[in-house]
């Protein structure tokens, strides 16, 4: 009979994912994972694959457990709030328990390595299908007349993506809730609004 697994899963694959957020995927060696995750190597291989089968099962992890507001923020009925919602979760999850994180997806793509370039395409992919997804959301919202008919929905959907990158990377080297949130404020400040609404606020 095949010996039992002597360590929990759900906690290993949780330390491995928070020392990837912290170090990224390049600087992030299999001797930190063994020590985070408290498994010697040859457990974390028969349970998870190699650093980056692991890594993409972390990637997962992540998704499901800090990034749903995505999801949920693309079910809002207007698309102001499609993009508060958004930009107020990414600095969330940014800066989560007080810490400097960042984004574990734009940690692991910032530097990588030519043995590295299946991680990065694969962080690149997961960012354009999360792109793609709001492209689709502001183009529904141009049609049913919450943005105005002028609106470039590729190009807004890309700003989004792109603050909420940039917020990651400045969260990572040190800036705080506060400083973020004043960015958010900004953006949505300066969100196009359609005709109607702009009539109705000059009233």
């Amino acid at each position: 009979m095949g010996r039992h697994r002597e360590f929990d899963l759900d906690k290993a694959l949780d330390a491995a994912l928070t020392m990837f957020w912290q170090k990224g995927y390049e600087g992030t060696s299999f001797e930190d994972l063994t020590r985070v995750t408290g498994v010697a190597r040859p457990g974390l291989y028969a349970a998870f694959g190699n650093k980056e089968a692991l890594f993409r099962k972390a990637l997962d992890r992540y998704d499901a457990k800090y990034m749903t507001f995505m999801s949920d923020a693309l079910g809002e009925p207007k698309v102001y709030d499609v993009i508060r919602r958004i930009l107020e979760g990414s600095v969330k999850v940014q800066t989560l328990g007080g810490s400097s994180r960042g984004c574990l997806g734009v940690n692991g793509a910032v530097a990588c390595s030519d043995e590295a370039e299946p991680i990065r395409q694969e962080l690149i992919a997961r960012r354009n299908a999360t792109e793609a997804a709001l492209r689709a959301r502001l183009k529904r919202a141009r049609q049913e007349g919450d943005l105005p008919p002028s609106a470039d929905c590729a190009m807004l959907a890309g700003y989004v993506m792109t603050v909420s990158q940039g917020m990651a990377v400045q969260a990572k080297a040190g800036a705080s809730k506060a400083t973020l949130a004043a960015i958010v404020a900004h953006v949505l400040a300066t969100w196009p609004s359609s005709a109607s609404k702009r009539m109705r606020a000059a009233r």
